[in-house]
């Protein structure tokens, strides 16, 4: 099973030399920045930051640094441990659509492992403390400032929780949030986000937005609020389902929702319908700054934590960075599901260096002429896969996670005339490369073998691929060591 909260998950990374203490005192304005994208490229361990410049707090980062690591965090010895469980899931009747999608996941609310569970305050080890009014300083919380284009300093690892104000229904998010003083949080809520539905339908109804945010969850819980889940699908019933266990709920003390009993700090306020302040610049994922633009200003009201508590954040800027297993593992469970709606995919892949979004390879068995296409126009309108920039279709005998391999069938096998799709559609919000926000051009690539019912008329059909002698290559395998090699 997965870990029950995140200092067991410490200790254990401890124990098995995977985690480092750091004692000397640390720099939160750009040096832990710097030290935590230093080992973390070099595929270093998880940190532990015991002396914090400005705060009383520890600082875990890069916990999530490695596949090992998440898949320890988890309780899985591989991605394909939840994707199989999934897709047994979805057997024998393999609904259409993401109705299907949500009553696959309805199944799981019979699984007496799986619905989150209410416990008492007195149960909740992240209310062992509560601060109120002047009593809530962020400041004293390690916010980072981490590139030096950065607009402030901000907690890149809070889990936000709204609901719906007409249909109540719940959103867990990852978002980033600027510090703008001691009791103000910006919400970098974008346009493509549940929580930033709730925040409009609030305002449109002339009222405030209750939010939550909390620090240092679960493993289970913080993968679960990265996980790209359409809007009505409870992210506490996906997390349960991961963890292998009921996740233990407690309600807040001055807003109406429920947040983890087994976190760190949680943060309680209250949006007011426009309030905003300019947030951002950021050294985004992408590995670019996002400008500055309005985002809504949350006050803080309240903040409750355990006796000696720890923060949990991360870095993010130009891959790799700890970014790249939580993809992974996105990438890997949601196969099954992505399959539901798209059936012709055999397998696909999210390149990290695309930001998970710029680009899916997809391999598929061909049946018809322009079958490619189809599956294109499909992914293009597959719920958050909608922002995909380019995607590269092959045939199934390549394997879409050998990018070596990708790039030669799509370098070779491609007829810029009759194979390269160009159209335009939705972007990321963070996208800087499209000339206007929230839009811009995208295409596919069709690198699979053509048919001569799709147009390719030269003589002999489609050449066959360079392959060696099944026999000479059996006996070279049974002599290898003669050859002194």
């Amino acid at each position: 099973m997965a870990y029950d909260d995140l200092r067991s998950l410490l200790r254990a990374l401890e124990r098995d030399g995977d985690l480092k203490r750091v004692k000397a005192e640390v720099d939160p304005h750009l040096e832990v920045g710097e030290i935590v994208d230093r080992v973390n490229k070099a595929g270093g361990p998880a940190l532990l930051f015991e002396n914090v410049k400005g705060s009383s707090m520890p600082l875990a980062m890069n916990v999530f640094g490695t596949d090992r690591r998440l898949l320890k965090a988890l309780g899985l010895k591989s991605y394909s441990d939840i994707r199989d469980k999934i897709g047994g899931l979805l057997k024998p009747e393999l609904p259409q659509g993401f109705v299907g999608v949500r009553e696959a996941f309805g199944k799981l609310g019979s699984m007496v492992h799986v619905p989150p569970k209410k416990v008492k305050s007195d149960d909740a080890p992240v209310q062992e403390v509560v601060l109120k009014g002047d009593d809530v300083d962020l400041d004293q919380l390690p916010a980072l400032f981490t590139w030096p284009g950065d607009g402030g300093s901000f907690f890149n690892l809070g889990l936000t929780h709204t609901k719906h104000p007409e249909t109540g229904i719940r959103n867990l998010g990852l978002y980033r949030l600027q510090r703008h003083d001691k009791r103000t949080i910006g919400m970098h809520w974008q346009i493509h986000k549940d929580s930033a539905n709730h925040y409009q339908v609030a305002a449109r109804r002339g009222e405030r937005l209750p939010v939550a945010i909390a620090f240092g969850c679960p493993p289970a819980v913080t993968y679960a609020s990265t996980a790209p889940l359409p809007g009505d699908i409870d992210e506490y019933l996906f997390a349960g389902f991961v963890q292998g266990k009921r996740i233990e709920m407690v309600d807040c003390k001055t807003v109406p929702l429920q947040v983890p009993a087994q976190a760190e700090v949680v943060i309680e306020g209250w949006l007011e319908p426009g309030e905003m302040l300019p947030e951002g610049p950021f050294g985004d994922h992408t590995g670019f700054y996002t400008p500055q633009e309005p985002f809504p200003a949350l006050t803080i009201d309240c903040v409750t934590m355990r006796k000696r508590p720890l923060l949990q954040s991360i870095v993010v800027g130009r891959p790799p960075t700890e970014d790249g297993p939580l993809g992974r593992a996105t990438e890997r469970f949601f196969l099954p599901l992505l399959k539901i709606i798209v059936p012709d995919i055999v397998d696909y892949h999210l390149p990290e260096a695309g930001g998970f979004h710029n680009c899916a390879i997809v391999s598929i068995d061909k049946k018809y002429p322009k079958h490619a296409q189809k599956v294109m126009s499909a992914i293009w309108g597959a719920h958050m896969m909608s922002l995909t920039k380019l995607i590269v279709v092959v045939d199934s005998d390549c394997d879409v996670h050998d990018l070596h391999e990708v790039a030669w069938r799509a370098l070779g096998n491609t007829d810029y005339a009759r194979d390269l799709t160009v159209t335009e559609g939705p972007v990321d919000h963070l996208d800087h490369a499209s000339y206007q926000q929230f839009w811009g051009g995208k295409a596919g690539i069709d690198a699979t073998r053509k048919l001569p019912t799709e147009g390719y008329t030269r003589d002999g059909g489609w050449p066959e691929m360079v392959e060696s002698d099944p026999e000479t290559a059996a006996k070279v395998d049974r002599r290898w060591k003669e050859y002194g090699l």
